[in-house]
């Protein structure tokens, strides 16, 4: 069993049902150890779109990195993600940020996430539940690349999920 994190953001209809019909549907493919706050977010990018929610769950999985993948992609088109432009308005978006300490990078899977020290929206909530987790590329904890970050764009603590984990 491999622990990951993955980043969950909603920012089209209801938010935080999104983010909470996401959990629910993570839990059949992988036993959820922890879930984050939900954090408000601006958007990134494309700026004329609604704020997002974000949070970050850690999961314990005996599958290989790609096929959680796709089973986050599933997941994505089951709750009716629809493809729309970069940066763009979602329903629900699904991303494996860390899978242990594995280093992947293959054209249809980069892990770490290659943004992940860019993104105060996956580290805010990721330095809630695993500050002394190590980047296996950048080589520093999660709250030593929160504390280097600029510009953070998180606006506010949101509310939690519980799903009696």
């Amino acid at each position: 069993m491999t622990a990951t994190y993955i980043g969950l953001g909603s920012n089209v209809g209801d938010r935080f049902a999104n983010l909470f019909d996401a959990l629910g549907l993570l839990i059949n493919g992988s036993m959820l150890k922890t879930v984050s706050s939900v954090y408000r977010t601006e958007p990134q990018g494309y700026e004329q779109q609604p704020d997002f929610l974000n949070c970050v769950v850690e999961a314990v999985t005996d599958m290989e990195p790609i096929d959680l993948l796709k089973d986050l992609k599933n997941i994505e088109r089951l709750m009716g993600r629809e493809a729309t432009f970069r940066n763009g308005p979602r329903l629900i978006d699904l991303d494996i940020l860390l899978y242990g300490d594995r280093v992947i990078d293959t054209s249809e899977l980069i892990v770490p996430h290659p943004r992940l020290q860019e993104r105060a929206f996956m580290l805010v909530p990721l330095c809630e539940i695993a500050p002394e987790i190590v980047h296996p590329v950048l080589h520093k904890t999660i709250r030593e690349l929160l504390w280097d970050l600029k510009d953070v764009g998180v606006v506010e603590k949101w509310g939690k999920i519980t799903l009696g984990l």
